[in-house]
């Protein structure tokens, strides 16, 4: 039971790790489109974006890890888990749109407007609160 509680607790930890990356990097995006023309600020940015999506990939590898773990070892399963992963994988294209919207800035490409942003930010809000419900009710 204490292996199981602590796997259980590191993956908790690391997905709520990666959500923070999830939330944050939309952000980055909508202070680049507002950042303007101002060079200083944009490279800043940037980089702290770059650095972001990397520890977020990192956050997402060590909670699926994880989340095998407790799958395949402590046999946590149950038809929730199917909607829980597909919405985990909408969360996570979600995530790579950031990403690859962010390396279109270094090309020259430029970035959806900043309200387009807010509201492209909020939507893994809506898929977290579906996430959490199916782990805590395992409705099927």
């Amino acid at each position: 039971m204490t292996a199981y509680l602590i796997t259980k607790t590191a993956h908790l930890v690391f997905v709520i790790a990666w959500m923070a990356a999830v939330f944050y990097l939309p952000r980055i995006l909508v202070n680049l489109v507002e950042a303007g023309d101002a060079p200083d600020v944009r490279a800043r940015l940037v980089l702290m974006g770059r650095r972001l999506y990397r520890f977020g990939h990192v956050m997402f590898g060590l909670a699926v890890a994880l989340g095998l773990a407790l799958w395949l070892h402590f046999g946590v399963m149950g038809g929730w888990l199917h909607a829980k992963l597909l919405l985990v994988a909408l969360v996570l294209a979600h995530y790579i749109v950031a990403g690859r919207w962010l390396k279109g800035v270094d090309a020259g490409r430029a970035l959806p407007s900043a309200r387009a942003l807010r509201w492209f930010n909020e939507l893994p809000v809506l898929l977290l609160v579906g996430i959490v419900w199916l782990v805590l009710a395992k409705p099927f």
